[in-house]
């Protein structure tokens, strides 16, 4: 005889439809909220924006290319930050992640610790920790490196310490049930477990520090930013459209390097 299934019970499913019905009015009210929190003159922004579109928008699609060694320079130091940074990152995430990993601790209290370092490190934006740098350092390109490179170690080591805790953990028994000791286990039995993966994520995030090294230049903290300021505030949207196309340049070929990198690691 198959089994009968029986029908959800009246009160569950009208508890659904009120929980829906309740979470979807909460999420318009928060949205109501926003909007009318931030005081937008919509006719005014409205207004600028269809004067600035016409203003502004044609001379960005016609970019100056006498300026074109200029960026592309500032665009090379630009990279040169964002390999650096997101470099040293991925060195200082290896022992960070390690320390995060339970499964490597062997508890949860040393694992805690490390999760909350990560956890604090990711706290900063890259922008706040180029600020904060331009004033220990001074306004040149190795503020922008300090500020890749603290702000993608609290990204990598979570990222790193969950692929620790992924690894298949029988090869470590096994390893040491044979007699092996620890660094025999880390380099034989760890290691070639997370290295593919460790260098896709670096990479992957060498992508994104390409991203963020753009804007650093706005706080001094060197790359093509320092020129986004100066275009800007000269007014002069040929040379920022040349800018714009270089940034997309640079970051589409990486993007696209990357990607083929990535697939034949992992």
């Amino acid at each position: 005889m198959e089994n009968l299934q029986l029908p959800p019970k009246p009160e569950k499913s009208l508890f659904k439809k009120i929980r829906a019905i309740f979470i979807t009015l909460l999420v318009i009210a928060m949205y109501v909220w926003t909007f009318v929190g931030i005081d937008i003159d919509w006719g005014r922004a409205i207004e600028r924006s269809i004067s600035n579109f016409h203003r502004v928008v044609p001379k960005l699609f016609s970019p100056d290319w006498a300026a074109a060694g200029d960026v592309g320079l500032a665009m090379l130091e630009t990279v040169f930050i964002a390999f650096a940074g997101s470099l040293m990152a991925a060195v200082l995430a290896v022992p960070l992640s390690f320390l995060a990993a339970q499964n490597m601790m062997g508890g949860k209290v040393v694992s805690t610790i490390g999760k909350w370092i990560l956890s604090a490190i990711r706290a900063f934006p890259d922008l706040i920790l180029a600020i904060l740098f331009v004033v220990a350092v001074g306004p040149n390109a190795f503020a922008g490196v300090l500020a890749i490179a603290i702000g993608s170690t609290g990204m990598l080591g979570k990222m790193f310490s969950e692929i620790i805790e992924s690894i298949d953990m029988d090869v470590v028994q096994a390893m040491e049930a044979n007699g092996a000791n620890k660094i025999q286990i880390l380099f034989y039995g760890v290691i070639p477990q997370i290295t593919p993966e460790f260098l896709s994520y670096a990479i992957y995030r060498f992508e994104v520090d390409i991203r963020a090294s753009s804007i650093l230049g706005i706080v001094g903290a060197g790359g093509i930013g320092t020129m986004i300021v100066f275009a800007s505030s000269n007014r002069n949207w040929n040379e920022m459209g040349m800018i714009l196309l270089a940034i997309i340049i640079v970051v589409t070929v990486i993007d696209f390097a990357s990607a083929r990198i990535r697939r034949k690691i992992v």
